[in-house]
This record gives C-alpha cells, structure tokens and sequence, in this order.
C-alpha cells in the first residue's frame, strides 16, 4: 500500500511537471502579435518658387556722322572726278532711324557726242529700318530704307561732234563750245540697303546701295543730262544705281532701358 500511495504520489509529479512544460512550449509556440508600426512619413519635399529673370537691356541713342570713302578716294585715280558725301543718321526708336546724305560732285563725262562736265550738290534725307537683332550690348545694323533725294548743278558743254550719217571722209572733228547753264534740279527716290559693323568703340564700317527712280529732270536746251550730282549717271533712262563705303563715328546723346524676359529660374524655398 506504500508503494502504491509513493507511484500514485511520482505520477502526479510527473504529470504536474508535463503539464508546466507544455503550458511553456505552447507559450515560447505561439508568435507573439507583430506590431503594426506606421510607415514613417516621407520628408516633405521642400517648396518651390518660379522667378522670371528679366534682364535689362541698354540702348544708346545718338547721332552717327560719316564719310563715304568711296567719293572721297575716287579723285585719286580718276581725273574726271571729285567728290564728296557726308552721311548721318540719328536713332528715333529702337528699329527706325532718321537718315540723310550730303554732297558735291564734280565729274567730266565723255560721251560719243558729248563732253560735259556737271558739277552741284545734293541732299537726301528719309529713314532706315533695322532688321538685324543684335545680342547683348552689340550696336551692328542690317537696315533697308526709303530716301527723297534733291541736286541743283550745272552743265558745262565742253565739246560736241555733229551726227553724220555719211561719213564718207570719216568723222568731223569735236567742236569746242565752253556753254555753261546753271541753276538745273533734278530729283528722284531710292530704296537704300545697308549693312554697318561696329569695329572699334563708337566707330563703324559700312556699305550701302541704292536703287533710285527719277522723278523729276530739268534738262538743259539742246542735249541731256548724262549725269546728275547724287543720282548717278542717267544712261538707263530714269533708273539709276549707287553705292557708297563709309566710315562714321557714334555719338552718344541718352540712354533707354529695355527689360528682356528670360528662362524661369526655379528656387528652393526652405521652411
């Protein structure tokens, strides 16, 4: 009976025992509840500003004088000629400019028929428009323009020959004549194409050519006017060509600010 109370008594131990070990595995088992953690929050992306850059730009406005080196130099390897053209124009906004040119030429042309010296002046005045867009501070121009042009001359007949419609015994020798009529006008308009290039500060280098149309011709009595102070040779009837190579000086009067947009510049503002 002892012995049986003392298995009874070691089989309980036992059983309490497995029962404390089980309750343990089951415990150590069983994962434990994860826990749910917020997501952290993404940093906040700063803000950002646009600016619209605006450079300022500044114009010089002024007045340029010139010469035309071509009727200046001309007289040096031409006897028949001489010449010279002063050329101005002054800059009304920022594309227009009031332009105008004044001369006196002196030139023997000898004709078939016809020796003549014309001597006078002239004057042309209008506008040129500018249609290149310079960058940054630079002062170049690509201009098309409209001129009015006026000359009052004279025409000294110098020698003539009479037509011979037989010359049997060859043509007769040229008359000598010296007849001088003053106080003849004439007048015309030209389309005028420029091209000028700032090449030192405030000095430019150019070249122009004109197309012109006669508008209006006193002619002295017995022959024609072979060439007209400002307008050139008259061969081609009413049409005429010039062109003319300057060099001139920019003075500087005022200033005028114009504002440039440019690309938006975007900044970061911190919080």
């Amino acid at each position: 009976m002892k012995h049986t109370l003392k298995y009874i008594y070691s089989f309980c131990l036992l059983f309490s025992i497995f029962l404390s070990q089980a309750q343990e595995t089951s415990d150590t088992a069983v994962p434990k509840e994860i826990e749910k953690t917020k997501p952290k929050a993404q940093a906040a992306k700063p803000a950002v500003k646009e600016t619209k850059l605006d450079s300022i730009k500044t114009d010089r406005y002024g007045l340029r004088v010139g010469v035309d080196l071509y009727k200046l130099t001309r007289g040096l390897y031409d006897n028949n000629y001489k010449g010279i053209e002063v050329t101005g124009d002054f800059r009304l906004t920022k594309k227009y400019y009031l332009a105008a040119e004044l001369g006196f030429e002196d030139k023997t042309t000898d004709d078939d028929r016809l020796n003549t010296t014309t001597t006078g002046t002239y004057i042309k005045g209008g506008f040129d428009y500018n249609l290149y867009q310079n960058w940054l501070d630079m002062e170049n121009l690509i201009t098309i323009g409209l001129r009015g042009g006026f000359s009052t001359f004279s025409q000294q007949l110098n020698t003539y020959k009479i037509y011979n419609p037989n010359p049997y015994w060859g043509e007769q020798p040229a008359i000598v004549s010296g007849q001088k009529y003053n106080g003849l006008t004439a007048g015309w308009l030209e389309v005028a194409l420029g091209v000028k290039a700032k090449v030192f500060n405030n000095v430019f280098v150019g070249f122009g050519v004109q197309l012109k149309l006669l508008a209006a011709n006193q002619k002295p009595s017995g022959f024609d006017n072979l060439y007209i102070p400002g307008f050139n040779r008259t061969y081609d009837g009413s049409f005429g060509i010039g062109f003319n190579y300057t060099v001139s000086y920019f003075i500087p009067l005022y200033k005028k600010k114009t504002i440039i947009p440019e690309l938006i510049k975007k900044e970061t503002i911190k919080k």
